[in-house]
């Protein structure tokens, strides 16, 4: 079932980018590998979002509803804003989510759709790297 494949590649992607070098609890970025060595309790909550995420995007047949960016503490810009992510280090957090996705054996459509999806939010996840002014 595409609900129970969804919940696997969020699992194994969700570990993956806490380990993650570039992102994870080793970051350069001291927001980042503070998230993910002081705040792992909220992990499981992020999980589950990540993966009403993934399966609206894929198809169903959860429903993810997105904020308009800054109307709610829960907009992916507001969720993010703190953690001063870059450009490169979400690219970074794409790469690992096609590495997740390839490990599953997604075919070559569904991730194309997942990866256009996630690229989708860049700028919403990245404005709090942005200097203002």
């Amino acid at each position: 079932r595409r609900d129970d494949l969804s919940r696997h590649v969020v699992d194994h992607f969700s570990d993956a980018v806490v380990k993650n070098p570039i992102v994870g609890k080793k970051s350069k970025n001291p927001q980042l590998r503070k998230w993910h060595t002081k705040n792992l309790e909220r992990l499981p909550g992020l999980k589950f979002m990540r993966t009403l995420w993934v399966c609206d995007v894929s198809g169903g047949p959860f429903k993810f509803v997105a904020t308009e960016p800054g109307a709610t503490p829960l907009g992916l810009e507001e969720a993010h804003k703190d953690l001063k992510i870059s450009p490169a280090e979400f690219d970074e957090v794409a790469a690992e989510l096609g590495r997740t996705l390839d490990r599953f054996k997604v075919p070559k459509a569904e991730k194309t759709e997942v990866l256009e999806a996630f690229a989708a939010h860049k700028d919403e996840v990245t404005a709090g790297s942005v200097k203002k002014g």
